[in-house]
C-alpha cells in the first residue's frame, strides 16, 4: 500500500528548501552537508532524507522552485496588450519582486549547477528560455532591427537586461534610497535608451 503523503508535506517541504538554500549559500555547495542542513531546517536527518534523497535532489528543487515562481510571476505580469514598453517594465518589475527575499535561492541558482545532473540541468535550461524568450520577443517588438542578419543583437541585448536583473542581489539593499520599483524603472530605461544607439 503507497504511503499517504503527509498534510503538511508542502510546508514542511518548501521550510527545508528554505534552509537549506540559507545553508547552501552561507557555506557553499561543496562544505555544506545534510547534517548541517538538518539541524538549520530544525528536523531529523532522517526526515531529511525521506524529502530529499541527497544534495543534488535538494539543489535541483531549490533552483526548479524559484524559477517556477519567477515563471509564475513573469506570466502573471506579462500583458500582450500593453505598448511594448510598458510591458518590458512590467516583465522587470515581476522578476525584481520576485528576487525579494530570495537571495539565497538566487545564489545557488548562479552556483550551484555543476553539482547536477544532464538531465536536471537540461529541465532548468527549459524553464530558463521559456523565460528568455519572452523578454527578447519584447525587446523585438522594441526594435525589429536587433535580428538583423550581419549582426545579430537581440539575444546579447536581452542576456545584458538579465545582467543588470541576476546580479542586483550583489548590491540592492531593500529598505534603502532606492526601491526595487525604482530600480525596475532605471534597468527599463537603459535598455530602452541603450537600444536606440545600438548599431
Amino acid at each position: 500500500m503507497a504511503r499517504t503523503r503527509a498534510q503538511d508535506f508542502e510546508e514542511k517541504s518548501r521550510s527545508i528548501l528554505d534552509h537549506a538554500a540559507s545553508v547552501f549559500a552561507e557555506q557553499g555547495m561543496d562544505k555544506a552537508s545534510m547534517a548541517q542542513i538538518a539541524q538549520q531546517a530544525q528536523v531529523s536527518k532522517a526526515l531529511l532524507y525521506h524529502y530529499y534523497p541527497g544534495k543534488d535532489a535538494l539543489i535541483f528543487a531549490i533552483i526548479m522552485t524559484h524559477l517556477e515562481e519567477l515563471q509564475d510571476a513573469i506570466e502573471a505580469a506579462d500583458d500582450p496588450a500593453l505598448d511594448p514598453r510598458r510591458r518590458l517594465r512590467s516583465l522587470v518589475g515581476a522578476v525584481l519582486d520576485t528576487y525579494r527575499g530570495a537571495d539565497n535561492q538566487h545564489k545557488v541558482q548562479l552556483n550551484a549547477t555543476a553539482a547536477l545532473t544532464d538531465e536536471q540541468k537540461a529541465r532548468i535550461m527549459a524553464v530558463e528560455r521559456g523565460i528568455v524568450k519572452r523578454f527578447s520577443a519584447v525587446l523585438d517588438q522594441i526594435n525589429p532591427d536587433l535580428k538583423d542578419k550581419d549582426r545579430p543583437l537581440l539575444m546579447p541585448v536581452t542576456m545584458s537586461l538579465f545582467g543588470m536583473m541576476n546580479w542586483v542581489y550583489m548590491w540592492f539593499k531593500d529598505g534603502g534610497r532606492i526601491s526595487r520599483e525604482d530600480y525596475a524603472d532605471v534597468a527599463t530605461t537603459l535598455i530602452l535608451e541603450g537600444i536606440k544607439a545600438v548599431r
